[in-house]
């Protein structure tokens, strides 16, 4: 695996990490550790660590554990002068980011009820529609299974222009993909060219604002553990299977628009855990090491 790649994706893990770690104790100091935690009405808890670890964050005190165990997964950021095999370290780092992303948006529904329209379609007043209910699930996550939606597209920034925009969407949607869109590129958002440009957005018509921030990936990767527990009869805690299921069986990627930040290749490497690859506008090195991905 380039060096490159695994570096900055171990960095961006020890940065989100650190800054879920930062939100974990200033959410305890104001709101105590037995407040209640989690995703608006789902009954998944917070729905990659339950699937991955099999532990259900009801309370704030719960993410302290999951947090000690992002920690320990954590990698040695690798040395400037000594090689190492670094596609697993790397991976590591991914799921360790995945658990700390979880845990910062479930703060921002604690800290802010309202921060997510918690429905199908945006709002007058909010874009942004954060993780999929139960309700919404149900109906959406079946399309996966049946062959209705193979899978999704995942989308971390912008480009440029609502034309550039608006024509991405198109051919996303004309293979029948769902497009999740997420944070921004030099201050541009995907789902506001969109809308600029007259593009209807929601659940219904497959293109999903999930968040402004990169953590709200967790949202999309999330929706793909349902699936498999659901659908799939994944038990909890079957981490291995839920993520050969998706690697099997959902088609997604992630896509990526300007320079990538640490912080974006930890995503990255999260993704591939699940057989998710990630391709990009700007010009990155390769992962070298093939069959993590079902299609590369």
């Amino acid at each position: 695996m380039s060096k490159i790649i695994a570096s900055a994706a171990i960095r961006g893990a020890h940065k989100i990490v650190e800054k879920a770690w930062e939100k974990y104790e200033e959410a305890v100091k104001k709101f105590g550790k037995s407040v209640e935690i989690g995703f608006p009405n789902t009954a998944y808890y917070l729905p990659i660590i339950y699937a991955i670890l099999g532990y259900p964050v009801k309370k704030l005190g719960d993410c302290e554990e999951v947090l000690q165990e992002a920690k320990k997964l954590l990698p040695e950021i690798p040395s400037d002068k000594n090689w190492l095999p670094y596609l697993g370290p790397a991976l590591d780092a991914g799921m360790a980011t995945f658990f700390a992303e979880e845990i910062i948006e479930a703060i921002k529904y604690l800290e802010n009820p309202n921060v997510y329209t918690k429905s199908e379609e945006p709002t007058k007043d909010n874009i942004w529609l954060g993780a999929a209910d139960d309700v919404i699930f149900r109906k959406r996550g079946v399309e996966f299974v049946d062959g209705t939606a193979p899978g999704f597209a995942a989308l971390l920034g912008s480009p440029s222009d609502k034309e550039t925009a608006q024509k991405i969407a198109q051919e996303l949607l004309e293979k029948t993909l769902y497009v999740f869109m997420h944070d921004q590129t030099n201050g541009i958002y995907m789902p506001y060219l969109l809308k600029e440009a007259g593009i209807q957005l929601g659940w219904p018509v497959r293109l999903i604002p999930f968040g402004p921030d990169y953590t709200s990936v967790v949202f999309a990767i999330g929706f793909a553990c349902r699936v498999a527990m659901s659908f799939g009869g994944v038990k909890p805690g079957d981490y291995i299977n839920n993520l050969l299921y998706n690697k099997d069986r959902t088609y997604a990627f992630v896509i990526t628009f300007g320079p990538v930040s640490d912080e974006w290749y930890a995503n990255a490497a999260g993704a591939i855990n699940w057989g998710f690859p990630t391709i990009s506008d700007w010009e990155i090195p390769e992962i070298k090491p093939y069959g993590v991905c079902t299609y590369e």
